[in-house]
């Protein structure tokens, strides 16, 4: 009952925080936040939006077979987010755009545009609903079932909460919502690790030389080129999967160009980007201290079975405290719903800005937003109908690949002053992910060997090939002049 109580309250909060934010809300308000956003709140929000459920869970686990080389790639998201600051943004800002994919249509043509946005639709409503179906799994297992509420109904609710209070002010509400959510992600997280160091009889002192002192407290991976974890490979698919999945993601961008100037935004941009480091750290501090934990209390055969998703979850069965279930609860709640709600409202940006091109009609984002809704709960029961963890990572998979083309468009409109065949691009941009798929597979067979982060690069790479061998013979203006 405290658990439920405690969400209740925290509900009740983002209403609050809603009802506060959409006194005369109209489309401006829900697409672009009028331009006012407080660069410094929006940055301290990004965090939680860019952490998701999946993150909460997954990340201290990942210390049992990668150690902190996880770091690795956070350091080269700094990278990624300074290119997004000083080449995405001012083009962004210079066109004044609601919809990044927008830019597409200007530089390239109407079907590259609608390629580009249609692959966002793709992606980000199958991401959001792999990462929202984890956390619909947690909460159902540690709070629904014991009230004796059905999966069904749990997504259904958990989905028109989100609604509730994003429904009128759109990113003008999440940017406050964000702010509050990332609060409570962080203090639930510091606390939880309070209290395994508690359990542990460890000062801070002693547990930063514990830490420190853990072989899984290795960063860097200079000596195995082949291996995913080589400190190269991570730190430049960590920037390239920043400029990818946050500077051509209207869900990750939206809020940024809310910021009332780009320089505010170029703030915004290097300050979260930065934060992602300690942040991290913490989380897989917390997986190094619960790894020496269970040491401490469970058989070498327990441990040896205990997978790294395993990791938080059980100590939360086993702490027997309900001070645990509530912080971890809320932590998976606040990380979700403010990665979730994000994704809905650019879903709905995208599809009015993009594919109907009805900026300004009401009525239609209304309708859209309520559409997107009900079609995250479908896709969530699908994936819980299917009932595979490898379906999860197929899904991952799919999504990944999806980001490719758009790497692709942007990086051909960008860097290049020709035009492109408009009509063949939808055929590049399919062709592509294909194509990366197969050379994965014969990798594999051949050399054993299987692309990690570096198959966005390679996905990126085909796609500007392509997108130049159709490229036409008129010449555009940079946009830089």
């Amino acid at each position: 009952m405290t658990v439920v109580l405690t969400i209740l309250a925290y509900f009740a909060a983002l209403f609050a925080l809603s009802r506060w934010t959409t006194r005369r809300a109209t489309n401006e308000t829900f697409f672009r936040g009028e331009r006012r956003s407080p660069w410094r709140m929006v940055a301290f929000g990004m965090v939680g939006a860019s952490i998701s459920g999946v993150t909460f869970v997954s990340v201290p686990g990942m210390v049992l077979t990668q150690d902190m080389a996880y770091l690795q790639l956070c350091l080269g998201f700094i990278l990624g987010y300074i290119a997004v600051a000083f080449v995405l943004l001012p083009v962004y800002y210079k066109l004044n755009l609601t919809s990044i994919y927008t830019y597409l249509g200007e530089r390239l043509g109407q079907r590259s545009y609608l390629t580009g946005a249609g692959f966002f639709l793709l992606s980000k409503m199958i991401g959001t609903a792999v990462k929202f179906y984890v956390a619909c799994l947690i909460v159902q297992q540690f709070v629904m079932n014991a009230l004796g509420i059905p999966f069904v109904i749990t997504v259904g609710v958990m989905v028109l909460l989100i609604w509730l209070y994003s429904h009128r002010g759109g990113v003008r509400t999440l940017v406050f919502t964000d702010s509050f959510q990332t609060f409570c992600l962080l203090a639930a997280l510091l606390i939880i690790i309070y209290i395994v160091m508690q359990r542990m009889g460890f000062s801070l002192s002693d547990a930063v030389s514990a830490i420190a002192a853990d072989e899984r407290s290795r960063i860097f991976v200079f000596d195995d080129w082949v291996s995913r974890q080589n400190f190269w490979k991570q730190l430049l698919s960590g920037a390239f999967i920043v400029v990818v999945m946050t500077g051509l993601d209207q869900d990750m961008m939206q809020k940024n160009l809310t910021c009332r100037t780009l320089r505010e935004a170029q703030k915004n941009m290097c300050s979260y980007g930065v934060a992602f480091v300690p942040v991290n750290l913490l989380f897989l501090s917390l997986g190094i201290l619960l790894a020496q934990y269970f040491e401490g209390t469970m058989s070498d055969v327990q441990c040896s079975m205990l997978k790294g998703d395993e990791l938080l979850p059980m100590f939360v069965q086993t702490a027997g405290s309900t001070l645990v279930l509530v912080l971890f609860t809320l932590g998976i709640v606040a990380a979700s719903f403010s990665s979730a709600d994000s994704a809905l409202t650019a879903l709905t940006t995208s599809y009015c800005v993009d594919i109907r091109q009805r900026p300004q009609d009401e009525r239609l984002r209304r309708r859209v937003h309520i559409v997107m809704c009900l079609l995250l709960v479908g896709c969530i029961l699908a994936i819980r109908a299917a009932g595979s963890a490898s379906l999860i990572d197929a899904i991952y998979t799919i999504v990944s690949y999806t980001y490719g083309p758009l790497l692709g468009l942007f990086a051909f409109g960008l860097f290049t002053r020709r035009g492109v065949r408009d009509r063949l691009v939808p055929f590049v941009c399919i062709a592509s992910p294909l194509l990366c798929f197969l050379l994965d597979q014969l990798c594999v067979r051949l050399f054993s060997y299987r692309f990690g982060y570096e198959l966005l690069l390679l996905n990126g790479l085909i796609t500007f090939v392509g997108l130049t061998v159709l490229r036409s013979n008129v010449k555009v203006a940079s946009e830089k002049e």
